[in-house]
């Protein structure tokens, strides 16, 4: 099966809740993904206003830069930061 975002929802910050076609639904925080890039497609991405314009397009959130992530690094960054959220209570 192909991995897709079919719903996303701003949550503040650089938070978004996603859900993908699997049943899987998952927080992520996308700042330390953001800010530890240094390719220019996600420069944009460090302003919180334009961040909040993502859109689903295709199979995971874009924005209207063409910058994306794609579908399964998003899942497993939601998984790991759940865990670390664990094993840090």
């Amino acid at each position: 099966m192909i991995l897709n975002v079919t719903s996303a929802e701003y949550k503040g910050g650089y938070q978004v809740f996603l859900t993908f076609n699997n049943g899987d639904s998952i927080l992520i925080d996308l700042k330390g993904s953001i800010f530890n890039d240094d390719r220019k497609i996600f420069i944009p991405l460090k302003d919180m206003e334009y961040f909040k314009t993502f859109k689903i397009k295709l199979n995971t959130i874009t924005w209207e830069n063409e910058a994306d992530f794609a579908p399964e690094f998003l899942i497993e960054l939601g998984k790991q930061q759940m865990l670390n959220k664990l094993n840090y209570a």
